[in-house]
């Protein structure tokens, strides 16, 4: 009889990638298959992130809960993966004696092995190491379970922002090699992927070996795009320090290439971006989206916002708002400032009230949404050439595609064989987070 499986997944795209690839070694080598829920599993994962405030508690919670259906089912194995797992190591079991397993985002590969050891001996497991790319060596077979999959090209990072613990939990950048990437790539393809989103903590700072030399990452886009049935590339996350020309240029080249860049500018104040390390101004930020939209003028973009920033000014937060403004940015993600530990941002003087900082956060989210929902009702009346994604989740006589500019686009068809398939869509409707319309013949 096989064993149950349960993931839990918090925070970004490549914990969901990571998420992903440790549920399919467990079931490869393991021969585990998903549980439907919680109380039926035999091992419960919880995949951590750390990049928000109270991201430790938030772990502990969970574990608290989980601790109750192990009362109930002592041989229930507890597993802790991810940033925070990285971040506390054995100072989770200590504090949280349920848990039975701690790993990191560099050592998911050895997940079968640490829960055998378990099992075997009973003892608690603990590999929070940083093996660079051998995790990439011991995944199991590349799977596409729909049209759009998530392929990681690097790990780590090296930029050491002073609000970001990312370098500390996820270790310096490595980037994967070009062929074996492009061979992933390939096999997606081959199993009906149409759609590839190349992922990477600072991913356009890739420098992956091809052909004895470090290539770039508007080189694997060329390269990907050539591969057969490969219809739209994406990448997440980009540092604005670290897109250079040749990138800005791929976008005249490469069609595939899709309209839509997350380029996270996090303040719009030189003295703030400056006090977080970000290595770049605002004029230079302004002059990468001018060329940008000189090689793609139907680009559209997203951004992060961290509001209340340590010693941020009235001043500070209305050049932030300033750049929104003018950028008219779509979609973006915006947060209150929150201390994580092992930073140098931790230590600095905050003298931002909470109570203005949610203020600010307020006015900031507002304007967002009003551009995005601006952007979206600019579209009604259009034909968008769009990917069909699959069902909508909320109405299943409906399917879901997503524009070459990222918006999701819900309309009525009883046919999923067009799933995966580029088709035009007229847009009747402007929604808050959607787009309405109908089959374009």
């Amino acid at each position: 009889m096989k064993k149950k499986l349960f993931v839990k997944t918090h925070g970004c795209q490549m914990n969901e990638y990571d998420s992903a690839k440790m549920i399919d070694l467990l079931q490869e080598k393991e021969d585990f298959e998903l549980a439907e829920s919680e109380e039926q599993a035999d091992l419960l994962i919880l995949n951590t992130c750390s990049i928000r405030e109270k991201a430790q508690e938030r772990v502990f919670h969970q574990i608290g809960r989980w601790r109750k259906i192990k009362e109930k089912n002592p041989d229930l194995k507890i597993a802790i993966g991810g940033c925070v797992a990285s971040q506390e190591g054995e100072k989770i079991i200590k504090r949280a004696p349920s848990v039975d397993i701690v790993f990191g985002p560099q050592t998911l590969h050895k997940l079968p092995g640490l829960y055998n050891e378990k099992e075997r001996s009973n003892e608690n497991q603990i590999d929070i190491s940083f093996p660079k790319l051998e995790k990439f060596d011991h995944l199991a077979s590349p799977k596409a379970e729909g049209p759009s999959v998530f392929v990681s090209i690097m790990e780590g990072c090296n930029k050491y922002c002073s609000f970001c613990v990312v370098p500390k939990t996820r270790g310096h950048e490595v980037s994967r090699d070009f062929k074996d990437i492009l061979n992933e790539v390939s096999k997606l393809a081959d199993q009906g992927a149409r759609e590839i989103h190349f992922l990477g903590q600072n991913v356009n700072n890739f420098k992956g070996m091809h052909n004895g030399a470090k290539s770039s990452l508007a080189k694997l886009i060329e390269e990907a795009a050539k591969i057969e049935n490969i219809e739209r590339i994406r990448f997440t996350t980009s540092h604005p320090h670290e897109f250079k020309e040749d990138l800005v240029e791929v976008y005249g080249k490469v069609p595939e290439l899709v309209s839509h860049v997350h380029l996270p500018i996090q303040s719009g104040s030189d003295r703030i971006l400056k006090l977080m390390r970000r290595r770049y101004n605002v004029d230079k930020y302004m002059d990468l989206i001018s060329r940008i939209k000189s090689v793609r003028p139907e680009m559209s973009f997203s951004s992060d916002f961290i509001v209340g920033f340590p010693g941020e000014t009235k001043e500070d937060f209305k050049d932030t708002m300033d750049v929104i403004n003018e950028v008219q940015f779509d979609e973006s993600f915006s947060f209150i400032y929150s201390p994580r530990p092992n930073t140098t941002a931790a230590d600095m003087s905050d003298d931002v009230s909470r109570e203005e900082k949610k203020e600010r956060l307020s006015i900031l989210q507002t304007r967002l949404s009003q551009l995005s929902f601006g952007y979206s009702r600019k579209k009604v009346g259009s034909i968008q050439n769009c990917l069909v994604m699959g069902q909508s989740k909320r109405d299943p006589g409906q399917l879901q595609a997503r524009t070459i500019c990222n918006r999701v686009v819900n309309f009525s068809a009883n046919n999923v064989d067009l799933i995966g398939q580029l088709i035009n869509i007229q847009i009747i409707d402007a929604l808050p987070h959607c787009l309405r319309g109908t089959l374009h013949n």
